[in-house]
């Protein structure tokens, strides 16, 4: 609860979800960077999730609330929404989900008028369902300020709302991923990987747009080409028995394993050769910004937000290309001078992905 004499600004993140996804790693790092002697941040999100970053927000001081029921079409959280608004004395609400935030945003400006509304949009408007895309696109009007994560979001929407719309890379905590560097060595030992081995990986959420059937593919060509090359995928999602299905159809065996959800995945991330995401569409990948804060060399596929925050730093291949995304890996994996001239390359770009850097962004507009 706010205490009566507290003047720090209330902020409130609204959320469909708090997963380990993306979008929950970048309130994870506003939460470690932001300013507290002007902001008391909380948070609230409608779906629960198993895996969840719950944990890392209230060890960070921000406290978390569940809307409603738990599923998003019940109208209850929209109650429970004003009533937190009112009790904490919010001043500004900061949406990050686009049909949460449609929602809100006719609510607020009706009950709670005062309130400043702001938004970040995570992805590209033609990857949501015909009734968010409306819904979001009808009340994106009613919001004081909004962000696109980049400029493929932003270029995805209609002239009139692109207008209104500043491209922000949220960024990552460039600092806190490399204190958590680890020994290749230590970290290949907790993957299963022996130090002779060229491992491949990946992080993200086992869902559509990462295109992980394309990736599975690759690694069957790849490893019966090169059978010193290892994949590792760590994530979790919807699409866990359909991929190992066809892991299972493919032989492919320890050649590509699924780690799973994995809390100490900057470690683990320190055991990669190659860092490689084979994805459909992106808005801007946090385990992207991730990977270069950790000098890994990065061989993706040119999607969403990915060729405009790395460019030349990395090697980008045409998305659903299985034949250049299995030359592309091949050609890194042969030419350790290459992927050591990547990797360098890669952590000096990471310093523009400082966290930091959006989060006074973001502040400056909260007091606006």
């Amino acid at each position: 609860m706010t205490g009566s004499g507290d003047e720090r600004v209330g902020v409130l993140w609204l959320v469909k979800g708090l997963g380990v996804g993306g979008m929950e790693r970048l309130l994870v790092n506003h939460a470690a960077v932001g300013d507290r002697s002007r902001f008391r941040y909380c948070a609230a999100y409608l779906v629960q999730r198993p895996d969840n970053v719950l944990g890392e927000l209230a060890e960070l001081d921000v406290p978390v609330t569940r809307l409603g029921s738990g599923r998003t079409l019940d109208p209850r959280w929209v109650v429970d929404l004003v009533r937190l608004v009112r009790r904490e004395r919010i001043r500004v609400v900061h949406t990050h989900s686009p049909l949460p935030a449609a929602v809100a945003r006719i609510v607020l400006s009706v009950l709670a008028p005062s309130v400043r509304l702001v938004h970040t949009e995570h992805n590209r408007w033609d990857r949501f369902s015909a009734g968010t895309r409306w819904a979001n696109r009808l009340t994106f009007g009613l919001s004081d300020r909004i962000y696109a994560v980049s400029d493929d979001s932003r270029d995805s929407m209609t002239d009139r709302a692109r207008r209104r719309v500043e491209t922000l890379v949220h960024g990552t905590n460039v600092a806190e991923v490399r204190a958590h560097r680890a020994d290749r060595s230590d970290a290949r030992a907790g993957l299963g990987i022996g130090d002779e081995q060229v491992l491949v990986g990946t992080v993200a959420n086992l869902r559509v747009q990462k295109n992980y059937p394309l990736l599975l593919d690759v690694a069957d060509r790849v490893t019966t080409e090169r059978p010193n090359v290892r994949f590792v995928a760590i994530g979790q999602g919807p699409e866990e028995s359909s991929l190992r299905a066809r892991h299972g159809e493919l032989g492919l065996g320890e050649r590509f394993r699924f780690y799973g959800f994995a809390p100490d995945v900057h470690r683990l991330m320190s055991g990669f050769d190659v860092f490689c995401m084979s994805s459909a569409f992106e808005g801007l990948p946090v385990a992207l910004m991730d990977a270069c804060a950790l000098g890994l060399p990065v061989v993706a596929t040119a999607v969403g937000g990915i060729p405009e925050a790395i460019g030349d730093d990395a090697v980008l291949v045409p998305s659903g290309d299985a034949d250049a995304l299995a030359a592309a890996l091949i050609a890194v994996i042969d030419d350790p001078e290459r992927r050591a001239e990547l990797g360098r390359a890669a952590a000096t770009r990471a310093d523009r992905f400082d966290a930091r850097r959006a989060v006074e962004r973001q502040e400056a507009d909260y007091l606006a």
